[in-house]
Order: C-alpha cells, then structure tokens, then sequence
C-alpha cells in the first residue's frame, strides 16, 4: 500500500487567507494538530494549532503572519511504513503526499494510518497475540511458524522489536485462533521465553489454574 491510497477526501487545506480561527476550528473538528497551507497546487508548509496561538490574533488572516513553517512530505508511490516513519518522527497528526512535480495531493492522517495498519496487520481479526522474548541468535521465522502450524494454528501476522543495546527482541505473533494454550506450551517446550499471550475468552485463567494446581502436586511430593 502506498501514500496516495491513503490520502484523506475530508482533511481541508488552508490558504494564506484563512484565518487563524478557520484553522483552528478545522482542527477542532477533525482532531487534528497540523494542517497543510497550499497556494494553488504548491506546498508552503504545516501549521500546527501552536503556530496559531502564538500569533496570539487568530482572527487574523495567517499570511499577516512572519510564520517559519516546515514542510514535511511523501511522495504518492512512498509506503505506508515509510509514511509512518515520517509521522512517527516528527509526531505529526498529518502528513502531506506530493506527486513526482512537488504538487499537493492531500494529507494523510494518523488516525487512518492506524486503521490501515490494523487491516493489513490482521490485528483486527479474530484471534490470539502471543509474545515471546528471546536472544537474536536464537530468532528462527521458520521454527516459530511451525510450533504455531504443528497446533493446528496459522500465523496472521508477526513483528519484532529490538530494545537499543540489547541482544534480546520480542516477537509478537497474531494467530488464527483464541485457544492458545497448546501453542504457548509448545513453545515451552522448544525452550523459548513466553513473555505474555492475549485471547478474548477465558483460557488464560484456565491455563494458570492448571499451572497453580501442578505446582500444589509438585509441593506436595
């Protein structure tokens, strides 16, 4: 998926005429922070609501205004992953997509990115989320696959983080399935770490009842 599919049909973008208030009132209305200032098809910049009180007139056209204003861009074939780096980076609540002349195209918003990452994530399918913690060397995709498959389960989706200066990472996998306990004492099994496991009914307590009631069988040997 690339920038222009995600292009908002709702956000507006301001002239230099507007008033402050106008750009206010937008961003009130879409709960957004930024919004795009645009003369004909050319980008000047972001303005954020910041910008505005600090003109400390809103009601004040915004081109009355000495205003430095940054110009964050994609380009329409950019991805969706390096759209959200760029939003990410910069904690912007829009991001502005240009085509190969520098013309403005539209924004996207955070908000939609998080809806399209969830659909293409398969976060929000029914389903269980385990994660598991574990040293980089040890990281095999094709051993994790088959523990979830060897259940009867299949893999959604899957993505790791890395804390900084570390040599451990945390895989999160989105399985098909709610039952998750047969999976988590596989991995078990193969010695990997379970840090947590996520399902919507009710077998993470049974699952530690049945732990608790091994552990009463253990102590009492």
């Amino acid at each position: 998926m690339v920038a222009k599919d995600l292009i908002s049909e709702v956000i507006p973008a301001l002239k230099t005429s507007d008033l402050g208030q106008t750009a206010l009132n937008w961003m009130e209305i879409f709960r957004i922070s930024h919004l795009p200032i645009v003369n004909n098809q050319d980008f000047l910049g972001l303005i954020s609501d910041t910008d505005i009180y600090d003109m400390n007139q809103p009601e004040e056209p915004i081109g009355n205004h000495a205003i430095t204003l940054f110009k964050p861009y994609v380009t329409e074939d950019q991805h969706i992953f390096e759209v959200i780096g760029l939003a990410s980076r910069l904690k912007l609540s829009v991001v502005p997509v240009l085509d190969d002349n520098n013309h403005f195209k539209g924004v996207i918003t955070t908000s939609d990115l998080i809806s399209h990452i969830a659909s293409i994530s398969s976060l929000d399918q029914a389903g269980g989320i385990i994660v598991l913690e574990l040293t980089e060397r040890d990281y095999s995709l094709t051993q994790i696959a088959q523990i979830v498959e060897s259940n009867n389960a299949k893999v959604l989706s899957m993505y790791i983080t890395s804390p900084p200066e570390s040599t451990k990472m945390e895989v999160t996998i989105k399985v098909n399935t709610s039952d998750l306990i047969s999976i988590v004492r596989t991995f078990e099994r193969y010695n990997y770490e379970v840090r947590t496991w996520v399902t919507p009914d009710d077998s993470l307590d049974r699952f530690y009842s049945e732990r608790f009631d091994l552990l009463m069988k253990y102590l009492n040997i």
